[in-house]
């Protein structure tokens, strides 16, 4: 199986329009990121997960020129608004895009692309292959597919294992009994908004409290089987004119670069964590 990541960025993208923080004006690459999408080949099929308003060029920047399907997580913008572009497939295909959605997804998906769904069928417009999932297993062009139900706040979301490789995003919640459905998982993407808690995504600490849970339920020891590495983009709250960073999204408390390395010390004492990247400003 191969995984690439399409985009890891927030709904707005990074950099975000009209903004001059930091992150947004700089030059690390890794602070140039698209909206949330995976694209999983296996068994000689491409699937993607989510189409955001990024969708066309990650197809491009990819090279991707053959795709099997689309799995939708929820109808949020950031995930659904590139599903147009799926017309260049459809051209070089000569077939429709199979895509799987649940009932809140499929609702916005034919409201948001009506002229994809009516009996008038004008030349170049999406031919889209609409299966409505649920809670069971299915197949995604042959590919066994187990969705697990997540909450986005009070939205139900879905996330997608694939073989051993688990994909969650835009979620703060997950039920004991959907957590199951990980167990055994050898890859889990899950999403941490920031370090601050959020009101409908995992904060850091949450995700990885999770993370370590799935770690002990498969029946390893974290610590001395398992390990965590983290990239912890310090450059987002770091302030180049006071020389702080700040939690500004929190408490508002500042630190400075001793005070900082403490902080991640504190983090490393509580986690098996053996590694951290950009734990410091780049500067």
């Amino acid at each position: 199986m191969l995984v690439t990541f399409l985009g890891t960025g927030t709904s707005s993208g990074v950099p975000m329009i009209a903004c001059s923080c930091r992150v947004c004006r700089s030059t690390d690459p890794k602070d140039t990121r698209l909206r949330s999408s995976v694209m999983i080949e296996t068994d000689g099929v491409r699937i993607v997960i989510d189409t955001g308003p990024d969708f066309r060029y990650q197809m491009l920047r990819a090279d991707v020129r053959q795709l099997d399907a689309i799995l939708f997580t929820h109808p949020h913008k950031d995930h659904i608004a590139g599903l147009d572009d799926v017309r260049a497939f459809n051209l070089f295909s000569g077939k429709a895009m199979d895509i799987y959605a649940n009932a809140l997804t499929e609702e916005a998906l034919r409201r948001d692309y009506y002229y994809a769904f009516t009996d008038t069928r004008y030349p170049g417009i999406p031919e889209l292959d609409l299966h409505v999932i649920g809670d069971e297993p299915f197949l995604a062009s042959g590919i066994p597919v187990i969705p697990i139900s997540v909450w986005h706040m009070k939205m139900p979301v879905l996330g997608f294992r694939i073989g051993n490789f688990t994909y969650i995003t835009d979620a703060n919640r997950i039920d004991a009994d959907e957590r199951e459905k990980i167990r055994g998982s050898e890859v889990i993407v899950l999403n941490a908004l920031r370090k601050e808690k959020h009101i409908s995504h995992f904060n850091l600490e949450e995700a990885i409290e999770i993370v370590l849970q799935s770690i002990e339920k498969a029946g390893y020891k974290p610590g001395e089987e398992i390990f965590i590495a983290m990239d912890a983009a310090a450059s987002e709250f770091y302030d180049e004119k006071t020389g702080l960073y700040t939690f500004k999204k929190s408490d508002g408390k500042q630190l400075n670069s001793m005070e900082m390395a403490a902080y991640w010390k504190t983090w490393a004492d509580k986690y098996p964590i053996i590694s951290i990247e950009d734990g410091m400003a780049e500067d």
